[in-house]
C-alpha cells in the first residue's frame, strides 16, 4: 500500500498533471469535496487522506490512474527522440536558464500575480512539451500574493496566509550526500541562506528559493514573504536573492546552463555574480569585460511600455546592499553605480536602474508583441545615442498561452479528429510533444466542418460551468460577509462578455461605463440581454486600481445588464471565464498593453475580442474573429482618447456584437457567430500558442548564443 501512495504523490508532484489530459479530473475524483478543500492541490489531498484513505479512494479508479501512469511515463521517456528539439536544426546542448519573479503554473502553487507569472508558467511547461533543455529559477513567497476579499461596499481587502511549502507539489532540494540544497547571498552585512525547492514541470525543472529560515536575520526571512510586498527595501533585497541566489542555486543543483534568459528586469542582478565567477577564473581583467563576454549568452525579454513597471532604486540603497558584490567585482562605488546608469547621466546618485542593468548585459532584448517592439525602442533609444529609433537593438517576440493548460479539455477532444494526424494522442500530449499542427497547416480549415449545433452546446456547457465557479464564489462571499445568498441565475442562452485583468489605471477596466446613459439606451432596445462578468486585482499598494475594483462594483448595481464582479481572479477562475464567455473585452489605453495573453486564450477557446488594437491584437485581428475598438493612432489626451474608444465601443455593442449574437435561424442557432467562433479558434489557437513563442526564441534569441 505504502509503494501505490508513494507512486501517486509522485504523479502528484510533477505539474505534468495540470496538463496530462484527464490528470485533473481524475485527482478530483478521488475526493470531490477534498479537491474543493485543498484549492486543487493534490499533493495537500493526498495527504489528508493518508495512505489507507488514498488507496480507498483509488480503488475505483485504479484502472484509470494505471492509463495516466503510462501517459506520463511515455512523456517522460520520450526525451531525445521524436520530440521537436530533437529535430530542430540547432539543438542546445545545455539548458537554457530562465529567471522570473513569479511562475503561473497553476492555482495550487502560489508563485504568481499575474499576465508576468502566467507567461512564465508557461512559457516553462511548453519548454518540457517540446524538450528544450530548460530550468526555470524563481522565488518560494510563504505568503504568496494577495488574495482579494471583497467587501460590502465592493471594496478590495487584502488577505494573506502562511503557506505550507511540504503541502505544494515540490520537493526540498537536496545535495547529492542527502544534505538540504542551499545558496548563500551576502546582502550588506548579511550572509542569507537560501533554501532551494525543486518543482518538477513535465520534462524540466524550476528552482525556487526561499529564505524563511531560523538561521536568518528576521528581517532577511521576510524576504520571501510576499510576492511583490514590502518597500523598496525588501524589493532590492529579493532581487538580489533571485539574481545572485539563483545563480549560485543553478550551481549547487549541478546544472551549467548554455545562456541566461531575464524574463523582466527582476533578475538582473545575476549579470553581477556571472561576472564575478568569470573574474575569479582569471580569465578576465575587470568587472566591465567580465559583463561584456557574458552577453552572448544572456537574453533580456521586457514586458512593460508604463515606465513606472521599471524597477529602479536609490543609488545609496544599491551601494549599501552591494558593496561585498562591488569589491569581488574590483569596482568603486561609481563603477557599480554605472551598469544601473546611461552615459548621458552625470549623477552618480541618480536612480539605478534594473532594465538598463539588463540591456548592458545582455546580447539580445525583446519585447513581446510586434507594437510592444516599436514602443520599447521608442522607450529606450536614449541609452543608445546616436543610433536611429528603428535600429535600436530590442526585437520581439510576441507572447503565447500553452493550449492544453487553457483550451477546454472538451473542445480538444472536439478539434483532436480534424487536427491530429494518426498517431497522436489525443488531446496534444504525444511522443512528438507538437500540441496541434503549425498555423500553415491545411487542416486549421476543417475547423468549418464541426457541426454548429453541436459547438452551440458545448459552448452552453462551458458557460455553465463558468456561471457555477461564478455562483459558488459569490455564496462563499455572501457566507463570509453574513448576507443572504440570492443565486445570480445567470442564463448560457444569454450573451455574455468577460473583463478580467490587473485592476490598473490604464487597463481602464470602467471605459464601458464612460457614458452610462448612452449604455443604457443600447441595452434597452437590444435585440436579447446582456450578462457581463469582471475579475482582477489591484496592487495591494495601488489605490487608484482599488478605486477602480470599488467603481466597477457600484457600476453592476446601477446597468441594466446583470453584472457581476466576481472576487479572488486567479488561475481557476481565469480558466474558466476564458473557456466560458462568448466576448471578450480588452480597452486598455493604447500603447500601453505590452501583449494581453488572456484574449488568446479566449480566443482559442471560440470566445470573439472586443479590443483595443493594441497588445498581441495588431498581430491577431483579421476581421473576422473579433471586433477592433477605436483607431490604431495617437491622440491629443487621455480624456479625449477614453471618449473616442468609448464612443466606438458602444457602436459596436449597438450595431455588431449584439445583433449578431441574436440573429437566429429557424433552429435557434446563431449561425455567423459559429462561423466567427470556429474562425477564432482557427486563427488564434496555432499562432499565438507558447508552442510557437518558444520556437521563436530557440532559432532567434537562444541557438544565435
Amino acid at each position: 500500500m505504502r509503494d501505490a501512495y508513494e507512486r501517486l504523490l509522485t504523479f502528484a508532484r510533477d505539474l505534468l498533471w495540470s496538463w496530462l489530459p484527464d490528470a485533473a479530473e481524475f485527482l478530483s475524483q478521488l475526493s470531490p469535496e477534498g479537491w474543493k478543500a485543498a484549492r486543487h492541490n493534490p499533493v495537500a489531498l493526498l495527504l489528508d487522506l493518508g495512505p489507507a484513505g488514498a488507496m480507498q479512494a483509488l480503488a475505483p479508479h485504479a484502472a484509470r490512474f494505471e492509463a495516466l501512469w503510462a501517459a506520463r511515463e511515455a512523456y517522460l521517456g520520450a526525451t531525445g527522440k521524436a520530440t521537436w528539439h530533437a529535430r530542430a536544426g540547432k539543438p542546445l546542448q545545455r539548458p537554457v536558464a530562465y529567471f522570473s519573479a513569479e511562475f503561473g503554473l497553476h492555482e495550487c502553487l502560489p508563485t504568481y500575480s499575474g499576465g508576468l507569472g502566467i507567461l512564465a508558467g508557461d512559457h516553462t511547461k511548453s519548454a518540457s512539451d517540446l524538450d528544450v533543455p530548460f530550468v526555470g529559477v524563481g522565488l518560494l513567497y510563504r505568503q504568496g500574493y494577495v488574495r482579494q476579499e471583497l467587501g460590502a461596499d465592493g471594496a478590495q481587502n487584502n488577505v494573506y496566509e502562511d503557506v505550507d511549502f511540504e503541502r505544494l507539489p515540490l520537493t526540498l532540494g537536496r545535495a547529492a550526500d542527502g544534505t538540504e540544497l542551499r545558496a548563500l547571498v551576502e546582502i550588506d552585512e548579511s550572509a542569507v541562506h537560501c533554501r532551494v525547492w525543486r518543482a518538477a514541470v513535465g520534462r524540466v525543472e524550476l528552482l525556487l528559493l526561499d529564505t524563511d529560515l531560523p538561521e536568518n536575520a528576521p528581517e532577511m526571512r521576510l524576504i520571501t514573504q510576499r510576492l511583490y510586498g514590502g518597500d523598496h527595501v525588501t524589493r532590492i533585497r529579493q532581487e538580489i536573492v533571485l539574481g545572485i541566489g539563483g545563480v549560485r542555486a543553478l550551481s549547487a543543483a549541478g546544472y551549467e546552463p548554455a545562456l541566461f534568459h531575464l524574463n523582466e528586469g527582476h533578475s538582473a542582478f545575476l549579470v553581477l555574480e556571472r561576472a564575478r565567477r568569470l573574474r575569479a577564473t582569471g580569465a578576465v581583467a575587470t568587472a566591465a569585460e567580465a559583463v561584456l563576454h557574458g552577453r552572448a549568452t544572456s537574453v533580456f525579454t521586457t514586458h512593460t511600455p508604463v515606465e513606472a513597471g521599471h524597477d529602479r532604486f536609490d543609488a545609496e540603497l544599491v551601494w549599501r546592499h552591494l558593496h561585498r558584490m562591488a569589491d569581488a567585482l574590483g569596482l568603486d562605488r561609481a563603477g557599480l553605480l554605472a551598469f544601473g546608469h546611461w552615459g548621458g547621466e552625470r549623477d552618480g546618485n541618480a536612480m539605478f536602474n534594473m532594465t538598463l542593468l539588463a540591456l548592458h548585459a545582455c546580447g539580445r532584448a525583446n519585447g513581446v508583441a510586434a507594437l510592444h517592439g516599436v514602443v520599447s525602442r521608442g522607450m529606450f533609444e536614449r541609452f543608445f545615442p546616436g543610433l536611429p529609433t528603428d535600429e535600436v537593438p530590442i526585437t520581439h517576440v510576441t507572447n503565447g498561452v500553452h493550449a492544453p493548460t487553457w483550451q477546454s479539455p472538451a473542445l480538444r477532444q472536439l478539434l483532436t479528429p480534424l487536427l491530429a494526424p494518426v498517431g497522436r494522442q489525443p488531446g496534444g500530449v504525444s511522443d512528438a510533444a507538437d500540441t496541434w499542427p503549425a498555423e500553415s497547416d491545411p487542416a486549421w480549415h476543417r475547423l468549418r466542418t464541426i457541426d454548429d449545433g453541436e459547438l452551440m452546446a458545448l459552448r452552453r456547457r462551458l458557460k455553465s460551468s463558468l456561471f457555477a465557479v461564478v455562483e459558488a464564489r459569490a455564496a462563499a462571499r455572501a457566507a463570509r460577509l453574513g448576507q443572504v445568498y440570492a443565486p445570480l441565475d445567470l442564463d448560457p442562452d444569454v450573451l455574455t462578455i468577460g473583463f478580467a485583468r490587473r485592476f490598473a489605471p490604464y487597463k481602464r477596466a470602467t471605459l464601458l461605463f464612460h457614458d452610462l446613459e448612452r449604455l443604457k439606451g443600447i441595452l434597452a432596445a437590444a435585440p436579447g440581454p446582456l450578462q457581463i462578468l469582471f475579475a482582477g486585482k489591484a496592487h495591494p499598494a495601488d489605490e487608484a486600481g482599488k478605486r477602480l475594483v470599488q467603481q466597477v462594483f457600484e457600476a453592476s448595481t446601477s446597468t441594466p445588464a446583470k453584472m457581476v464582479l466576481v472576487e479572488g481572479y486567479d488561475i481557476d477562475l481565469g480558466r474558466a471565464l476564458t473557456q466560458g464567455v462568448d466576448v471578450w473585452l480588452n480597452n486598455p489605453r493604447r500603447p500601453l498593453e505590452a501583449s494581453g495573453t488572456s484574449g488568446m486564450k479566449a480566443g482559442m477557446n471560440g470566445a470573439l475580442n472586443l479590443s483595443v488594437l493594441d497588445g498581441w491584437w495588431p498581430e491577431g485581428y483579421d476581421g473576422d474573429n473579433g471586433w477592433a475598438i477605436g483607431e490604431a493612432r495617437a491622440y491629443d489626451s487621455e480624456t479625449s482618447q477614453d471618449a473616442a474608444d468609448a464612443a466606438s465601443l458602444y457602436h459596436l455593442l449597438e450595431t455588431e456584437v449584439l445583433p449578431l449574437y441574436y440573429t437566429r435561424d429557424a433552429n435557434g442557432l446563431p449561425r455567423e457567430w459559429l462561423r466567427r467562433t470556429k474562425h477564432a479558434i482557427a486563427t488564434v489557437t496555432p499562432r499565438f500558442s507558447t508552442d510557437r513563442q518558444v520556437q521563436d526564441y530557440v532559432h532567434h534569441m537562444y541557438s544565435p548564443a
